[in-house]
């Protein structure tokens, strides 16, 4: 089972992103403050469960969480600011939507910028360490999987219901055919040098 708290004693929130290196769609981040004793044995980074594990995750991280928050960083603002200064947003956005802010904030990854004169914690592979990540991993990835898919009905020829906006083969060969639309990020480098011509 991962690790409930850092710092015994204090009110932690973990906070993740999904959709970080993805083409199209926005990027999604989470915080959640989950309850003193709180145990869960399957609770996991997002990208070590099946879809169905994690959707029945969802309904128990809302449900028995102190507090949740969730943000949706569109690409036009990920083009605007980049995707690095988007996710670190997205888990500022998160984190203000929390009913009381948190003594602590454990960050999944390795860069975050001060949020509210709270203390924070990078932590290199904290969803897979941190409960408390790893439920806002789940919340992220959940939220924005559920977006994609909502998406994929008006456009759905980039197949966002299979890849979720990742760099798949079938993914470039869409944007190759029918050439990049509003979700795309129009920084991101949508195909490679050889099939530009073809945009």
């Amino acid at each position: 089972m991962l690790k409930l708290y850092h710092t015994k004693g204090k009110i932690e929130a973990g906070t993740d992103e999904a959709g970080r290196g993805c083409l199209a769609g926005p990027v999604v981040a989470a915080a959640v403050i989950l309850p003193s004793g709180y145990k869960n044995k399957i609770l996991n980074d997002s990208k070590q469960l099946s879809k169905k594990v994690r959707n029945e995750l969802r309904v128990e991280i809302e449900s028995v969480a102190l507090s949740f928050g969730v943000a949706i960083i569109p690409p036009e603002k990920i083009d605007e600011i980049n995707i690095l200064n988007a996710s670190i947003f997205g888990m500022h956005e998160a984190l203000k939507k929390l009913s009381s802010p948190p003594e602590l904030i454990l960050v999944d990854g390795n860069r975050f910028k001060p949020y509210a004169n709270i203390d924070h914690h990078c932590i290199i592979k904290g969803d897979a360490t941190y409960l408390s990540i790893a439920a806002a991993s789940v919340l992220a990835k959940t939220y924005r999987d559920e977006l994609m898919e909502r998406l994929h009905d008006d456009f759905p020829h980039y197949k966002w219901n299979e890849n979720m906006g990742y760099p798949t083969k079938a993914h470039r060969a869409a944007i190759a055919a029918h050439g990049a639309c509003v979700h795309h990020r129009k920084t991101f480098k949508l195909l490679p040098e050889e099939q530009l011509r073809l945009f």
